[in-house]
């Protein structure tokens, strides 16, 4: 059952209408990394956890992404003012000046429609917690790629409000894990010869090994090490900051 209360997660305004960057905000309402497939997800895995804890927090978290979801459409909303011009939009899919009169669209930037086959579900709950871990690490990446692109001060409020929930789901699905370990896929790891073999097929230079393997697994964060650093100092500024592969 889900109740709605009427106010938003957290409040949300605009400076002024920005048609072009309303396109672009769809990309974390309807797109793979977007607060839709986060709900759907993460709802579609609990339905058949076993752990109570667990369940709630999935739906608990779920849940807290609806509420995500009403604070981008919304933006997108104000985003998009109140007439309908094609030629407002510099960038991004136009459906919502031709299609659906400024409402939100539940697609990606580009317009491509949401789809269920975003939603990762594979019943064992080491590897959909791995997956949700990074799902929240991905959408958190838009997050800060979106707010580089807009110097509207609220809207960067509320970008900054909901990568920073972002790592909270992070941390709580990492602790979730760190829970359940040794079950499921994560039982019985590397003791087969075959999970020690190290494929040097890059040469020359080897940089890792496989000697003794172990299943994935989170360490606590150290209080100490916080800076109290604000959210809006770590967000990645210029193309430079961008981790390179």
């Amino acid at each position: 059952m889900f109740k709605h209360e009427k106010q938003l997660l957290q409040e949300v305004r605009v400076e002024r209408p920005n048609p072009t960057y309303a396109a672009m905000l769809t990309e974390q309402l309807g797109g793979p990394d977007g607060e839709m497939k986060a709900a759907m997800q993460y709802m579609a895995q609990s339905f058949r956890i076993k752990d109570p804890e667990i369940k709630d927090l999935f739906m608990d978290i779920a849940s807290e992404e609806l509420g995500h979801m009403e604070m981008v459409a919304t933006t997108i909303n104000l985003l998009n003012g109140h007439d309908i011009d094609t030629g407002a939009v510099m960038a991004g899919h136009i459906e919502s000046q031709v299609l659906t009169g400024l409402n939100p669209l539940i697609a990606n930037g580009s317009g491509y429609l949401w789809t269920a086959a975003y939603v990762n579900v594979t019943g064992d709950l080491a590897a959909d917690i791995l997956s949700n871990i990074a799902a929240e690490q991905r959408a958190k990446v838009v997050y800060e790629y979106l707010h580089r692109q807009i110097a509207d001060r609220h809207v960067r409020q509320t970008i900054d409000f909901l990568l920073n929930r972002e790592e909270a789901h992070n941390t709580l699905f990492r602790e979730a894990f760190n829970k359940i370990s040794g079950t499921g896929s994560t039982r019985d790891w590397g003791v087969d010869e075959n999970a020690r073999l190290y494929f040097d097929l890059s040469t020359p230079g080897k940089y890792f090994d496989l000697k003794n393997p172990q299943p994935p697994q989170f360490q606590p964060p150290d209080p100490g090490e916080a800076t109290g650093q604000t959210q809006q100092n770590r967000i990645l500024t210029t193309e430079h900051d961008i981790p390179q592969h």
